[in-house]
């Protein structure tokens, strides 16, 4: 596995509707991959194929559903990896929260997004499954599912907090 360089903020390329993918082979299963080890060494939630300069749809979560609060050493990070994923559904029930992105470092952008969606995906050996998720998980589906379609937070949020802020003085 080798970490990919995460594509930032500027380059077209976040901006551009990806392809489906057509090839289920060892290339695809390096790249998925690559995105885990990269996705865990910038410490994200989510990572999609154009953020590592790929423009096809594809896209891979870290699945925290059963991750425990406090992670032990050599903890086995589990991850769901969505192929050509389709957005079934997505609920009535929306949740404006801040959200950052790999692409766009120190901005964190107030979306509100569905608290559930259903989705329809291809794995790694192109069979296709159907899941839901709720809350984060959710969330994260949808974000990554928007890089696919060259929407960013830039793009969607209502209001931005920017982590370079300067503190205020307490005195």
């Amino acid at each position: 596995m080798a970490l990919r360089t995460i594509v930032q903020d500027g380059d077209p390329i976040l901006k551009k509707v990806c392809r489906p993918v057509t090839k289920f082979d060892d290339r695809l299963r390096i790249l998925l991959d690559d995105m885990k080890e990269t996705l865990l060494a910038a410490n994200g939630l989510g990572l999609a194929g154009p953020q590592v300069g790929m423009m096809r749809r594809l896209f891979i979560c870290l699945d925290e559903r059963d991750m425990p609060e406090e992670v032990p050493e050599n903890y086995e990070y589990k991850f769901i990896e969505f192929i050509n994923p389709e957005i079934l559904e997505l609920s009535d029930e929306k949740v404006e929260l801040y959200e950052g992105c790999l692409s766009f470092p120190g901005h964190n952008g107030a979306i509100s997004r569905s608290k559930h969606v259903k989705v329809k995906a291809q794995d790694r050996h192109g069979e296709w499954f159907e899941m839901e998720a709720d809350d984060m998980l959710a969330r994260c589906i949808q974000h990554e599912n928007n890089h696919l379609d060259g929407i960013t937070i830039m793009d969607l949020a209502t209001h931005f907090y920017e982590d370079d802020y300067p503190e205020e003085n307490e005195d």
